[in-house]
């Protein structure tokens, strides 16, 4: 069986059109969001805590808000794309199109991905107008950025599917993913912490994420950069499973 190229491409610009006629409000979003940071985190904290790890406190958040950014976006994207089509009836469409699950779930989770690699890279470039930016390996970070974005859209995928109401599509972002961003080292490094807490941190999966991303802006990780790679391998993989699982048995496709 061949790869239905031109079916994928026509489903991912179908995901691409509808976010083009809200790209305004996408992106206009994440640049006031990350002023505000600035603002609140830069200079309320920043003139009392100068560096971080040997980097001015102003570029040290920098990585954790592009990957905030990418998280919401990630997951949003990538839940919503699929839940719509089971709200408005039109899934059973796209399962009796000439596509494989494979595919179906490269043009939606590739769509989800390149809008918040958009929205990750109009963060940073807001951010580099408010502190000096370096990126000593600039490679790794676009390769960080790519499989965080296209980890998390194919989570935001699972919970797409699983939800039955737009209450459920939020409530996993919500109350789950924002806060396990915001105690993962994204504001701060977590050697500053005591040692018990340094301890329960390490078991948050989004802390190996936001580590690794900082290690390719300014060489500094808190935990190791094969572990970070590691941990973003696993969850991809974990989340790859249960798509497929899911496409297999048809749990909450078909009904």
């Amino acid at each position: 069986m061949t790869f239905n190229g031109w079916g994928v491409w026509a489903l991912y610009r179908f995901e691409m059109a509808r976010f083009g006629r809200t790209i305004f409000g996408s992106l206009v979003t994440p640049v006031i969001t990350t002023a505000l940071y600035f603002v609140v985190f830069g200079s309320a904290i920043g003139s009392r805590m100068e560096e971080v790890g040997g980097v001015p406190y102003g570029a040290f958040i920098v990585p954790g808000l592009v990957m905030l950014s990418v998280f919401t976006q990630s997951i949003f994207n990538g839940s919503f794309g699929i839940y719509f089509p089971k709200f408005t009836g039109t899934i059973y469409e796209i399962l009796s199109a000439p596509l494989s699950p494979l595919e179906t779930v490269t043009a939606y989770v590739g769509a989800a991905a390149s809008k918040s690699m958009l929205v990750g890279l109009v963060t940073l470039a807001t951010a580099a107008l408010f502190v000096p930016l370096q990126v000593q390996h600039p490679l790794a970070m676009l390769g960080f950025l790519l499989l965080i974005s296209v980890t998390f859209s194919l989570f935001g995928f699972i919970i797409g599917l699983v939800s039955n109401s737009f209450e459920q599509l939020q409530f996993i972002p919500m109350l789950v993913v924002t806060p396990l961003t915001f105690l993962g080292g994204a504001f701060y490094s977590i050697d500053m912490l005591p040692a018990a807490w340094r301890t329960v941190t390490l078991f948050n999966p989004v802390v190996y994420l936001i580590d690794g991303f900082r290690w390719a802006f300014y060489g500094v990780s808190d935990v190791g950069v094969e572990i970070s790679v590691a941990a973003m391998a696993t969850f991809f993989l974990i989340c790859l499973g249960v798509v497929g699982w899911m496409f297999k048995t048809g749990y909450r496709l078909k009904n």
